[in-house]
Order: structure tokens, then C-alpha cells, then sequence
């Protein structure tokens, strides 16, 4: 099963709750808009490259669920439907890009079945495309990694945050694939840990060597020499900086401090061309994802919260960004990605 797919039978978008792992693996199947976007904003889909593809079965979806009989109806509906899914996911630039991507693509449609017809085929390039993609970013950054190195990463920037393969650890898959012996580091990365509940059962699952250590651990560990090199994924790349998880920026310091390179896996569809840090909006998230784990409390009711999903890393903090058109060094000409 991929993260995220189309079920054919119901004219519905399945895919993994990420909410349950490591405890459950179970496929939940979205029939309607609303449930969709739940899945987006709950968590259930995360992960930039899969909310590229959650955004273009997003639109799909939209367009069989439309009683519209004419082609100017079944538009509007698919742009009003585009701006609800934007909206459950502001940080991350693919869930927007998948979105826009398909409604561009009906656009080319002459009635209401063209429509619905061109969305999904459109929707199922972007899953199969973020496969090859994918897949690319590994072969692109495996060439970065030595036989025997220990990488630590933070987050979840493997299959289950794509379609399939992943690509910060895609890059571990592709160096293994290679014959090479890697062995990853997953600090927990409160307060949603996606990196313990998630990363260290993918890689658990495909028998990759993982080791789990806290956030507040990273630069022990730094210090004590057990890290090779520090690899992340992205969720939204601008002219000036690396939007990713909450707690990349201070690995991106210690990472520097220690003299360790520190790279970025991410498509050129995360990348945000006209974008700057002051552009984009973080999102903040319930401040009851501090406050509680599960249904355990862990603070006070009343205490209060700050809770932004995401930092910001500057591009002097990082030593390349690895696509699947190769891999760039400083300085970072984003014109350059799109050659």
C-alpha cells in the first residue's frame, strides 16, 4: 500500500493514518471533501510531497462529489474546493502546488466528464511522478554518504511523508541500494514525534539500522562524534531559507558548530521561487498538542502555548540541497533548479 492512493470502486482517495503508527497501521478511506481535509489537518497525510498528491486527489475527489451539469459550474466548484484544501495546511508550498497543478490541468476540459476525467489523470501523474522523483533525490544523495556513516534526521522525510521511497531517507534507501552500510539516528521530534512514532518504524520496517534519541540529545551526540552528517527533509524551500519541522534550524546550528554537513532532500516542487521568510505564514498549531500526549496530560489546562509547526533554517547553515535534478551547493541561485 502507498501513503496515499485512489481507490477506483468508490471515486475515493485512501490512504495511511499516520495518527495511529507505530501502534496501528490502518487504511482510511476519504469519500468527501471535508474528511479529506480532516485527514490534512489531523496529520493523518502529512508530509510535503504526499500533500501535494493529497491536494490533487483532493480536486479529483471534488470533481466526482460535483452535481454540476456544465462546465463553468463544475470549475467554480473545484476552485472553491482548492481554497478549502489550501487552507488546512498554510507552511507546506506542495499541498497548494498539487492543487493548483490539477485545476490548471481541467482548464483544458470541455464539459463536466472531461473534467472529472483529466483531474484524476492529472491527480495520478503527480503520485506516480513523486515516486520517480523520489527516487531520483536518493540517487542524487547517496553519492554524499560513505560506507559506515550515521545520519541523524528529524521529522518524518520518508515514504510515509510521500507517496513512496521518501526523500531525506530516500537518500538512506538509495546509499543502502548501493551496498553501502547505513545506520540512522531519529531524534523524537516533539511535540507530535513524528520522528519516533513514524521514522523509526519505516526504517524499523525495512530493517534499516535506527536509533531513537530525544530532541534536547542532538548535540550530545554531535559532540560525542556519532553523527556523520545531519539529513532533513523540507516543506517549503524560498529564495532565503528552509521551512521544515519545528527543531530543524537548532539541529542546522549544532550541526555547524560541530563542523558537520547538513543537507536538505527536497523535490523542486517544494521549492517557493517568489517566496522569502517574511512571506510565508507558519502555522500554530492547538496548543493541546504540549499540553496533552494522547490523553495523558503533560502541563497544566490553563498554561499557555506556543506551538508553530515549522522554523525557518537560513541557506548559510546548509551545506547542499539535494533534488532530483542533482544536488546544489552555496551559493543557492534558485534559478539554477530550474534548468
Amino acid at each position: 500500500m502507498r501513503t496515499i492512493d485512489w481507490k477506483e470502486e468508490s471515486n475515493s482517495v485512501v490512504l495511511v493514518d499516520q495518527t495511529l503508527l507505530p501502534k496501528e497501521y490502518r487504511i482510511i478511506e476519504c469519500k468527501t471533501l471535508s474528511s479529506l481535509c480532516e485527514a490534512i489537518k489531523s496529520l493523518r497525510i502529512r508530509g510535503a510531497p504526499a500533500l501535494g498528491v493529497a491536494g490533487g486527489f483532493g480536486i479529483a475527489l471534488a470533481a466526482f462529489l460535483s452535481g454540476a451539469r456544465d462546465f463553468e459550474t463544475i470549475i467554480r466548484d473545484l476552485k472553491i474546493a482548492g481554497k478549502t484544501l489550501k487552507s488546512t495546511r498554510p507552511t507546506a508550498v506542495n499541498l497548494s502546488w498539487g492543487v493548483d497543478r490539477v485545476l490548471k490541468a481541467v482548464s483544458d476540459a470541455f464539459d463536466v466528464q472531461g473534467v472529472r476525467e483529466i483531474a484524476l489523470r492529472e491527480a495520478r501523474d503527480i503520485a506516480e511522478e513523486d515516486v520517480v522523483t523520489n527516487k531520483s533525490i536518493g540517487e542524487s544523495g547517496a553519492e554524499l554518504l560513505k560506507d559506515g556513516d550515521t545520519v541523524l534526521t528529524h521529522c518524518n522525510a520518508g515514504r510515509l511523508a510521500c507517496v513512496d521511497w521518501g526523500t531525506a531517507l530516500g537518500v538512506v534507501r538509495s546509499a543502502i541500494a548501493e551496498g553501502k552500510k547505513i545506520k540512522v539516528i531519529a531524534c523524537e521530534t516533539r511535540p507530535l514525534n513524528q520522528g519516533s512514532r513514524i521514522t523509526a518504524w519505516e526504517l524499523m520496517q525495512d530493517k534499516i539500522p535506527v536509533t531513537l534519541i530525544s530532541d534536547s540529545m542532538a548535540g550530545w551526540v554531535m559532540q560525542q562524534g556519532l553523527v556523520d552528517s545531519v539529513l532533513v527533509g523540507a516543506d517549503r524551500i524560498t529564495q532565503d531559507v528552509v521551512f521544515n519541522k519545528i527543531g530543524t534550524y537548532s539541529l542546522s546550528i549544532l550541526a555547524k558548530e560541530h563542523g558537520i554537513p547538513f543537507y536538505v532532500a527536497a523535490p523542486t516542487s517544494t521549492f517557493d521561487f517568489n517566496g522569502w521568510e517574511g512571506s510565508v505564514k507558519i502555522e500554530i498549531r492547538d496548543p493541546d498538542e504540549l499540553r496533552f500526549f494522547g490523553s495523558e496530560q503533560l502541563a497544566p489546562k490553563d498554561v499557555e502555548v506556543f506551538n508553530p509547526a515549522f522554523d525557518a533554517t537560513p541557506m548559510e547553515n546548509i551545506t547542499a540541497i539535494i533534488t532530483e535534478k542533482g544536488v546544489f551547493y552555496p551559493p543557492f541561485l534558485l534559478d539554477e533548479v530550474l534548468v
